[in-house]
């Protein structure tokens, strides 16, 4: 009896015994959680937002996810991100990820009002020359970005519905180099006033067609036999522009574009942008050289073109500013008489389908010839007009590329029209009234 009563007081004394042991642990756990081998990482911030310079927001986070609340305006510039993770996979939601993800906000430079009459200008424009793709560029005199409208438009909320999606995906203002053709005339002119090589009076003979190393040069424009520098600019002649390039060596041509920033791969810090694609001048034969005069046989992006022809604003050459807070010095590459006089001929020789009754606008066209299957196409063009708003004392400097038209094909017949409702609008939202009679 007495070794049964043991054996029952020691099967209590330990169940007691581990019922006090398992509260202890038990109590341990609920008031001290387990030690982790590393910390738990903090909450991510939430994504920065992208914001235009009037402070609307462009790009936003919800808690359903990435929004865009101007919907297609300014979707290839903007991006779009992944589906649940918001990391980003196109535009400025790529190249600004790792800052966006680590909650920084950017202010861009564009103008919302601006950028959606552009991109209506562009896309109407597009309709109407049934252009592959197209960009338009505004930068105002000091280099901010005002717009940048790439065409055809996408839904950056729906951005994989769209079937089109490898040409609308695109900035093709940023990411597409193309041959800028005859607009690179005016900076060609600029470069002969600077050397004091030729004045706009300076002529010269141009036939209709040069033979130049077994390469044809040819003019479109029917002209007289003899042009002045003006007249080479307002009758487009290749002839002429390669003839009175030939006083201005291929090496100094070539530094203007070095100063021009045409050769410049970061055009844009923090931005992808296209790669201009420019042989150094020791590889160019005499063809090669008359073809760049007259914008053939390189390509830049329109961006690069847009920032270049700027410089004609008042010489000086002023980097494309995407960012409020962006920095970046203004370098002279052209006096402000140069400048002055290139812009005055630009302004008489414009382009009829490009004026504007009481304004005294000015630009000039380019339609160049587009290289398919390794030699000039005789189909495929890209049509370009790159002016100023207004001509005489400039506002804003406009790029306006349709790529691959059908039907019509000359920049003065496709792009010109986009280009002068653009400067309505521009001219209209600074209030600018119609200048009197003989001004």
């Amino acid at each position: 009896m007495t070794v049964g009563v043991s054996r029952v007081s020691w099967v209590f004394l330990g169940f007691a015994l581990w019922v006090a042991l398992f509260g202890l642990g038990l109590y341990s756990l609920i008031a001290r959680p387990p030690r982790l081998s590393a910390p738990l990482p903090p909450a991510a911030p939430p994504r920065g937002t992208l914001y235009a310079q009037d402070g609307t927001p462009l790009a936003i986070s919800l808690k359903e996810g990435r929004y865009y609340p101007l919907g297609k305006s300014a979707s290839q510039l903007l991006g779009f991100g992944e589906r649940g993770t918001g990391k980003g996979l196109e535009g400025l939601e790529r190249d600004l990820n790792g800052a966006l993800e680590a909650g920084r906000s950017f202010t861009l430079t564009l103008d919302p009002w601006i950028q959606a009459m552009a991109e209506r200008a562009l896309w109407e424009g597009l309709a109407r020359s049934r252009g592959a793709f197209g960009a338009l560029v505004v930068m105002d005199r000091e280099g901010n970005l005002r717009a940048v409208a790439n065409g055809p438009a996408f839904d950056p909320l729906a951005p994989r519905g769209d079937p089109n999606r490898d040409i609308s995906w695109r900035n093709h203002a940023f990411l597409v180099p193309l041959e800028p053709g005859s607009t690179m005339k005016a900076l060609t002119a600029a470069m002969l006033l600077e050397e004091g090589k030729a004045t706009l009076a300076t002529r010269v003979e141009a036939p209709m067609h040069r033979v130049v190393d077994g390469w044809t040069i040819r003019d479109a424009v029917p002209h007289p036999p003899v042009l002045t520098l003006a007249q080479v600019l307002r009758y487009s002649s290749n002839v002429g522009i390669s003839l009175m390039a030939e006083a201005l060596p291929k090496e100094v041509f070539y530094t203007y574009m070095e100063k021009l920033h045409l050769t410049d791969s970061r055009p844009l810090p923090g931005v992808r942008v296209a790669n201009p694609v420019v042989s150094p001048p020791g590889t160019w034969s005499r063809a090669a050289y008359a073809n760049h005069t007259f914008g053939q046989g390189f390509l830049i992006t329109p961006l690069h073109l847009t920032a270049a022809f700027n410089t004609l604003v008042d010489g000086l050459y002023r980097p494309p500013r995407l960012f409020a807070q962006q920095e970046g010095q203004p370098e002279r590459v052209f006096s402000p008489a140069t400048a002055r006089a290139i812009r005055q001929a630009l302004k008489e020789g414009l382009a009829p389908r490009a004026s504007l009754a009481g304004y005294p606008l000015a630009g000039k066209t380019g339609t160049a010839q587009v290289v398919v299957n390794g030699k000039y196409s005789k189909e495929v063009f890209t049509a370009w007009f790159a002016g100023f708003v207004p001509g005489d004392e400039p506002l804003y400097t406009v790029v306006v590329a349709v790529h691959h038209p059908k039907g019509e094909i000359h920049g003065s017949l496709v792009a010109a029209p986009i280009f002068r409702e653009v400067a309505a609008g521009l001219l209209a939202y600074r209030g600018v009234p119609p200048y009197a009679e003989g001004r």
